[in-house]
């Protein structure tokens, strides 16, 4: 294909060349066709009548000198007779050349004769039959000239036309076996690229079903192969990092066991079975039908039927039988007040998500202060998220121990003290479960409260 672009190129500049060296030669001596005789002629004639001479001429405005114009026709046309190609208006030009050459004699003639007086009639004679002749026919031979020169272009049309049915025949042959050998090279690659790829495919479609121990097997040097030696890296990596998830899932179980074992703790259970034998001891059955059914609403949230989530309303239930079983033993220090908003019961959170914060602020934060305090649990939707807040007017704790329960909330702080393993199931729980722009915030004032909060994506599964 380049080679025929390489000749097609060749041919057109060949064949403009011809074209404008043509154009040349008739622009140039078609410039003497129109002026040529007109010129030669009319200052002869006003040399002869004696109306100008051949000195004057050199400098005149109206007339040229004559010997000025045959010099320039002789060397426009001997020019042209270098660059003319064809044998007959080199002919033409040659004659022509000899036409000027006995011009330029009868010119020098009648200036001999100006300057003997009284030859006027020898100079009028000469005027018409040699220099009045001489220019018709010197411009016969421009005509001519030009005439046999522009039949050239159709002969050079023609020979562009043969040029280019040859050119569209190559064209076409080079185009077809451009194509077939395209469409068989085509083949040969897209077949290469592929194959290859189909069984990747295939391998893929095995590793979608769960099988991470199939491995692509390709043999090749090329890209395809770099890229199934990663994809049978990644197989493997992927497959560890199952086994990784399986095992982080069963970790997480169990710290969620750990956690419903750290809050339905046995002294908790006793504490309350002892509160009830005491209270049935003073005949005090109304209570104790109380507390038994607080406590029997406590164990089936808690159960809930094997459920992870469970709706903010059975949530809240929880934490109210709880806080009563609470207050039946510490009636002299606990309050509580349950502010959650109705319209929110209707969505799910984790289950045991309030208790751990419940009990934190009643362990650590009433049962520390000296009279009487009060827990509060709130709840509300904002901005499409639930908040969630549990609040003591406790004895609240001073920076430092603010700082160090954020960050073993957070994981920081790896020690073997419980102290914040309650909190910090519950933050990992929900970071789990719902993200990790979701979880606990603490806030504190030394000797006056302290507010645990959290915020949660709302949501109805």
């Amino acid at each position: 294909m380049t080679l025929l672009i390489l000749y097609l190129i060749v041919s057109l500049i060949n064949f403009g060349n011809a074209y404008n060296q043509i154009v040349r030669n008739i622009t140039a001596a078609n410039d003497y066709n129109i002026n040529f005789k007109e010129e030669i002629d009319y200052s002869m004639y006003r040399i002869v009548i004696g109306s100008a001479d051949f000195e004057t001429a050199k400098d005149s405005e109206e007339i040229r000198d004559p010997y000025e114009i045959i010099d320039e026709a002789r060397k426009v046309f001997e020019n042209l007779y270098e660059i003319t190609v064809t044998p007959e208006n080199k002919s033409r030009i040659k004659k022509l050349l000899k036409n000027l050459d006995t011009l330029e004699d009868r010119v020098d003639d009648i200036k001999v004769n100006l300057l003997i007086n009284g030859r006027y009639d020898e100079n009028i004679y000469l005027l018409d039959n040699s220099i009045y002749i001489l220019s018709e026919i010197i411009q016969e031979h421009i005509q001519k000239y030009i005439y046999y020169e522009a039949a050239n272009f159709e002969t050079i049309r023609h020979e562009l036309a043969n040029q280019q049915n040859n050119a569209v025949q190559v064209s076409l042959c080079a185009f077809v076996v451009i194509l077939v050998g395209t469409i068989l090279i085509s083949m040969i690659i897209v077949r290469s690229v592929t194959k290859p790829i189909k069984e990747l495919c295939d391998t893929t479609e095995i590793v979608a079903r769960g099988d991470f121990t199939t491995r692509a097997e390709i043999e090749s040097n090329d890209e395809i192969s770099v890229l199934t030696n990663s994809f049978n890296n990644m197989i493997q990596k992927i497959g560890n990092l199952v086994e990784d998830i399986k095992k982080e899932q069963n970790n997480l179980r169990v710290m969620e066991l750990k956690l419903l074992q750290s809050q339905i703790n046995p002294h908790f259970l006793y504490n309350t079975l002892d509160t009830i034998v005491w209270l049935a001891e003073g005949q005090q059955t109304d209570q104790v039908v109380k507390m038994v059914t607080s406590l029997s609403d406590f164990f089936r949230t808690v159960l809930s039927e094997g459920r992870d989530y469970i709706t903010i309303e059975e949530e809240e239930s929880y934490i109210r039988s709880y806080l009563e079983i609470q207050q039946f033993r510490y009636r002299d220090i606990l309050e509580y007040e349950i502010l959650i908003d109705p319209m929110i019961h209707q969505y799910t959170i984790l289950k045991l998500t309030l208790q751990p914060l419940v009990e934190n602020a009643l362990y650590h934060g009433i049962k520390n202060k000296r009279g009487k305090g009060k827990i509060c649990v709130k709840g509300r939707l904002e901005n499409k998220l639930i908040y969630l807040e549990v609040e003591d007017n406790g004895k609240g704790m001073t920076k430092e121990e603010l700082k160090y329960i954020q960050k073993r909330v957070k994981g920081h702080v790896e020690e073997s003290s419980q102290r914040g393993f309650g909190l910090a199931n519950v933050d990992e729980r929900i970071r789990l479960n719902y993200g990790a722009e979701y979880g606990l915030d603490f806030d504190s004032i030394e000797g006056e409260w302290t507010r645990v909060s959290i915020r949660l994506p709302i949501s109805k599964t």
